[in-house]
């Protein structure tokens, strides 16, 4: 018996563990799960006031804080009897756009594409692709601009509160925004058209793709959430379908819809709403070899550089179609209730819930991050694309080790937020070829 350990993987959030069994080239053991100690969230913010819980859950990621701040922000308003203006949800539109635009290209430059250019870092690329990460670096930059200037700051922001905004962002810095965007966008138009190419690796499996569905436009949040063979249902009734459990290989729990795996992410999103893309993008899908509905998770990644020009468009739009004018957040008065929510965040769907007593102060919360929905699948993913890779060529543990990390960076986790990667160690009756 044959024992690999890889003690830190880099390009991914957080850490994570990947214990491999094989036997005459049949996977029998995969398990894949957090290393990190449990965070407790849900209990930290056990007894704290409204107007602190989305501060604090905030926190759970630097990546996604916009996302848990909007998303806890409207389970809030929900449990309060709250209800936001028009210009409020803009705002909070464009906030998890400018998120939506830097997660995207941070993930496709940094993480995913040194393996497919055959480095160990994007830092290792820079001689020879300085020009292509000083742009990734220069569009997540505007991405971060955006985020600042509506949410106050570039992580964890702190304008927007339960009713509105404490501030509202002056018109001219949102259209000097709006305009880098526009010289930017033949660029990003390029970018999809490079990940459109790269050598994604033949694999796919029959896999269920939950995402939202909102009655007119690309889904971010609002909607009901949807599957691709038919699921359909209110975020209020989640309990009824999304059930969570742990098992012992991780401290991030796992999640099945009706009992069975699946998928959400930029990938779940195109496929079950494919004709809610913008014209130019459904453009570039035309022209590329990738075709939707797809079953392959390599081409997650395809899927968030087009979200990424998607995202790009729609915030220049409402930017240079809305003028933002002061008004002060809706009063707020404490009261016993309860509120789900579930928005779309870069890597997937995201739940926030609250219950609240009379003082406004949290009773019970329960927070389900994309990782957490994802791992049961991601696990399924990389039993076969194992089996598939030791059936199509003879490989060394070093290539088969490469070719799981780009699989499972394909999924875009974040095992610091799933926790309430990648240590390797592999158990193979057969030596090493």
């Amino acid at each position: 018996m044959t024992h690999i350990t890889l003690n830190h993987i880099t390009k991914i959030e957080g850490h994570a563990k990947l214990d491999l069994k094989i036997n005459n080239g049949k996977v029998e053991v995969c398990n894949l799960g957090s290393t990190e100690g449990a965070r407790f969230f849900e209990g930290i913010i056990k007894g704290k006031s409204y107007d602190e819980a989305y501060e604090i859950c905030s926190r759970i990621c630097g990546i996604c804080s916009c996302g848990h701040t909007v998303a806890g922000l409207h389970a809030l308003e929900a449990a309060l009897g709250v209800t936001v203006s028009k210009q409020t949800k803009l705002l909070r539109e464009l906030l998890t756009i400018g998120e939506r635009i830097r997660s995207h290209l941070s993930h496709l430059y940094f993480f995913v594409l040194p393996d497919y250019m055959g480095y160990e870092s994007a830092l290792a690329m820079v001689p020879h692709y300085k020009k292509e990460v000083a742009t990734a670096l220069r569009i997540t930059q505007v991405g971060n601009e955006l985020v600042s200037t509506i949410g106050g700051r570039e992580m964890h922001p702190f304008a927007s509160i339960v009713g509105g905004f404490t501030q509202i962002p002056e018109d001219a810095k949102l259209k000097a925004i709006a305009n880098k965007l526009k010289a930017e966008r033949e660029t990003i138009v390029e970018i999809v058209r490079f990940f459109s190419k790269l050598n994604y690796p033949a694999f796919s499996r029959k896999t269920r793709f939950l995402s939202l569905r909102q009655k007119k436009g690309f889904p971010l949040l609002d909607g009901n959430i949807v599957s691709d063979d038919g699921l359909e249902f209110s975020p209020q009734h989640y309990h009824d379908y999304i059930e969570e459990y742990i098992v012992k290989h991780s401290t991030a729990k796992f999640a099945v819809a009706k009992g069975k795996e699946y998928m959400t992410g930029a990938l779940a999103r195109i496929n079950n709403n494919l004709d809610q893309l913008s014209p130019a993008v459904k453009k570039l899908i035309k022209e590329s070899n990738i075709s939707f509905p797809s079953t392959n998770i390599f081409h997650n990644n395809f899927a968030q550089a087009l979200e990424t020009l998607h995202w790009t468009d729609k915030a220049i739009d409402l930017i240079d179609h809305h003028t933002f004018k002061h008004e002060d957040p809706v009063k707020v008065t404490p009261r016993a209730g309860h509120g789900i929510a579930a928005i779309e965040v870069p890597r997937g769907i995201l739940f926030h819930e609250y219950t609240t007593d009379d003082a406004g102060e949290i009773l019970e919360a329960n927070i389900i991050t994309p990782t957490v929905q994802n791992l049961a699948n991601a696990e399924l993913d990389i039993r076969a694309f194992v089996e598939h890779i030791l059936k199509r060529k003879k490989l060394t543990k070093p290539e088969i080790v490469l070719e799981i990390e780009k699989l499972i960076r394909a999924y875009d986790p974040c095992f610091s937020c799933s926790t309430h990667f990648l240590k390797v160690t592999w158990l193979d009756e057969q030596e090493a070829p």
